[in-house]
C-alpha cells in the first residue's frame, strides 16, 4: 500500500513535491560548456584597473578562484561544476562576467531556472556517480542526464535568497571569529612575554626553571581500548594534540574503575604535556587540568604538579612559541619524538607574580569563553541552514 499524500502534493522519483513543481533534466534546463584553457595575454594573477573578471579553476579551495582576466570568458549568471579531481560533482553559481578553466563544466540555464537555486540543489539533492573506471571525471553529456525539481522562477528565487542570506549571517559570523582569534593571538603575544602589562601590575618578571614551580610524575595506563570503558574522565596523551588547547574544557575518554587503578590520578592545577609526538615542533604540547573533579592520566603523559604558580596561566605559557621552541631543542628521536620530564624540568620561563599571572589568565579565558559562544553560534547556524534546504528544496516548508 503507497504512502498517503497530503493534498497539494505528488509522490514522484524524487519523493513527494509539491504538484506545480517539475522534475526535469539538467541538459533541458542549461546550456553546458566546458571551462577553456587558460589565455595568457588575458590573465593576471592580481586585481587592478585592467584585470577585474574573476577566473575559476577545477578546484573547491577558495570556490575555485584562480586569477583574473581582462576580458570575461562568459557572461551571464551560470552554475560551475567540478567535472575533475577535488570537489567532484561541486556546484557554484556565478553571476556576472568571468572566466573557466581546467575540467570545469559550465551550466547557462534557461529563462526558468535561479542559477543559486540550481548551484544549491545540485550540491543538495542530486547524487552524482561517475560513470568511468579511470580517472573519476564528470562530463557534460553526463551531468545532462540527472534530474533536477524545479519551482517556479519567483520560488526558486525567494529559496535561494533566503538561504542566501543565511550564507551571509554564516560568513559574518565566520569573519568574527577569525577576528577574535587574530585578537587573542597578540593579546597571547603581548601579555605572557611581558610586552604589555595590565593595568595595576609592574615589577620586574623572574626567571626560574619549569622545575622550580612544581614536581613532575608520569602518567600511566589506559589503552585505546579502554578509553570508552566506564564513567571516570580520563586524559590520553593523543587527545591533548587532537582535542584539547591551553586548558582541559571538557573530556573525550571515560575509564573504568578497574582501568582508573592502574592510571594516574590528576590534582586540580596540573599541567600535562604529551610525552611523544610525531614531530619535535608538535612535542610536549600543554594543557592544564583545571576542574576540581576525580579524573586520570594515561601513559605518555607528563604531569607538571604545580606548587608556585597559575595553572591556567602556565597552561597559555607553556604553549607559546618561545616555550616550544625550548622543548622542540630538547625532544628525542626521528620516527616517535619523546620528551621526558627532565627535559621539561629544565626549561627556562620567565613568570610574573601570582596575582598577574592570574588576571592574565583570566583575561585569556574570557576571550576563549567568548570565541566558544561565537563558535556554537556559528554550528547553530549551520545546522539551521541544512535544516532549512531539506524543507525547502523539497517543498516540504513553502514561503510566502
Amino acid at each position: 500500500m503507497s504512502a498517503e499524500v497530503k493534498p497539494g502534493y505528488k509522490l514522484t522519483e524524487v519523493g513527494v513535491i509539491p504538484e506545480e513543481w517539475k522534475i526535469v533534466r539538467i541538459g533541458d534546463v542549461t546550456d553546458i560548456h566546458i571551462g577553456r584553457d587558460l589565455i595568457e595575454d588575458r590573465f593576471s594573477q592580481f586585481f587592478d584597473s585592467t584585470y577585474k573578471f574573476p577566473v575559476y579553476s577545477n578546484t573547491v579551495e577558495e570556490q575555485g578562484f584562480y586569477g583574473f582576466y581582462s576580458l570575461p570568458e562568459y557572461e551571464g549568471d551560470s552554475v560551475t561544476v567540478v567535472g575533475r579531481g577535488v570537489g567532484l560533482g561541486r556546484a557554484f553559481a556565478r553571476l556576472g562576467g568571468y572566466g573557466a578553466i581546467g575540467r570545469l563544466l559550465v551550466l547557462f540555464p534557461s529563462s526558468r531556472v535561479d542559477a543559486r537555486f540550481l548551484a544549491t540543489y545540485i550540491n543538495q539533492r542530486v547524487k552524482i556517480f561517475i560513470e568511468t573506471g579511470g580517472i573519476p571525471q564528470l562530463t557534460g553529456s553526463q551531468i545532462a542526464k540527472y534530474n533536477v525539481v524545479l519551482p517556479s522562477i519567483s520560488e526558486q528565487r525567494a529559496i535561494a535568497g533566503a538561504l542566501s542570506d543565511v550564507d551571509a549571517l554564516l560568513e559574518g559570523l565566520e569573519w568574527l571569529i577569525t577576528k577574535k582569534r587574530n585578537i587573542k593571538q597578540a593579546a597571547m603575544q603581548q601579555l605572557l612575554t611581558g610586552k604589555t602589562r595590565l593595568p595595576g601590575f609592574s615589577g620586574e618578571w623572574e626567571v626560574k626553571r619549569l622545575g622550580d614551580v612544581g614536581a613532575f610524575l608520569k602518567g600511566s595506563g589506559v589503552r585505546k581500548d579502554e578509553a570508552k570503558s566506564g564513567s571516570l574522565p580520563c586524559i590520553r596523551y593523543g587527545e591533548i594534540y587532537t582535542h584539547h588547547n591551553d586548558y582541559i574544557k571538557q573530556f573525550n575518554s571515560w575509564i573504568s574503575v578497574e582501568v582508573a587503578e592502574t592510571a594516574t590520578r590528576l590534582k586540580q592545577g596540573d599541567l600535562l604535556f604529551a610525552g611523544s609526538g610525531e614531530t619535535k615542533e608538535d612535542i610536549g604540547k600543554c594543557v592544564a587540568f583545571v576542574d576540581n573533579c576525580e579524573a586520570y592520566a594515561g601513559g605518555d603523559t607528563v604531569i607538571l604538579r604545580l606548587a608556585a604558580a597559575n595553572a591556567m596561566f602556565m597552561g597559555y605559557y607553556c604553549n607559546t612559541a618561545s616555550f616550544n621552541a625550548q622543548k622542540a631543542s630538547k625532544g628525542q628521536g626521528d620516527a616517535v619524538v619523546h620528551i621526558s620530564a627532565a627535559a621539561l624540568s629544565s626549561i627556562e620561563i620567565t613568570l610574573p607574580e601570582l596575582p598577574e599571572q592570574t588576571a592574565i589568565a583570566a583575561l585569556l579565558s574570557d576571550m576563549d569563553a567568548e570565541l566558544a559562544a561565537l563558535e556554537k553560534r556559528r554550528e547553530k547556524t549551520h545546522n539551521l541552514k541544512q535544516a532549512m534546504m531539506q524543507e525547502l528544496l523539497t517543498g516540504k516548508t513553502r514561503l510566502i
